[in-house]
């Protein structure tokens, strides 16, 4: 089972939480300062971290870029602030999800299975995807490395986050066909019901960082207005 990494200052909602992942069988830390979360991430090494925004001292959002630029570990932000441009800065701060409190074990158990299955390794046996090449491809200035889970952009390594990964591998199986966002928040984030689809622009604006040339000017992930997403065609 995974190793969870619990930073949340209120001791009742840590007390809770630590109980609701401890019998769903999971191997739980809990710290209540982002001071301390960032020493049990290197000293507990989580599969994932549970992340609240309103710390004392650093806060959740400091905590998550630093752990954002030393490793790729899935990152659940728990917050009590549900408004749009929190969310937004939570995930371009580098979070792969965003719950909002309260919410219950059955929720947060739901949205951490879905995040950890999109850095699990692919299963060979499951589905029946079209063939590829081997090796690495081709798309423009990328070059995409599923084996490896790389990603690189005129040679160079290009750092993503599980979401960000996961979302351009997904675009680029279909070069130029649009996709809504919430077929990606189905396929991408596997939600069918506890999803929302804010995620997905989030998520695109903070790949788009890390892609595009000029950001603001996007050549490779598109908008294709009042319907979705696409990659390309380049």
């Amino acid at each position: 089972m995974a190793r969870v990494l619990l930073i949340e200052d209120d001791p009742a909602i840590r007390r809770g939480v630590m109980l609701a992942l401890r019998r769903r069988g999971y191997e739980a830390e809990s710290t209540a300062t982002g001071e301390d979360g960032l020493f049990a991430l290197e000293d507990f090494g989580p599969d994932l971290v549970l992340l609240d925004l309103m710390l004392p001292g650093i806060s959740g959002l400091e905590v998550c870029r630093r752990i954002r630029a030393v490793s790729q570990v899935p990152i659940v932000i728990l917050s009590a602030r549900g408004e749009e441009m929190d969310m937004i800065v939570g995930l371009e701060a580098g979070a792969d999800d965003y719950l909002v409190k309260p919410a219950s074990g059955e929720l947060l158990e739901a949205r951490m299975r879905a995040v950890l299955r999109r850095v699990a390794p692919a299963d060979p046996e499951a589905g029946a995807a079209a063939p590829r090449p081997a090796g690495p491809e081709e798309h423009g200035p990328l070059t995409l490395d599923r084996a490896a889970l790389m990603v690189f952009k005129n040679g160079g390594e290009i750092s993503l986050a599980p979401a960000e990964l996961k979302l351009l591998f997904f675009l680029t199986d279909n070069p130029g066909r649009v996709y809504t966002r919430q077929e990606l928040l189905e396929r991408v984030w596997e939600y069918t019901f506890h999803g929302d689809v804010r995620l997905v622009d989030a998520c695109v604006l903070r790949l788009r960082g890390r892609i595009e040339d000029d950001p603001r000017r996007p050549v490779m992930i598109q908008t294709v207005r009042g319907f979705g997403y696409r990659f390309g065609p380049l």
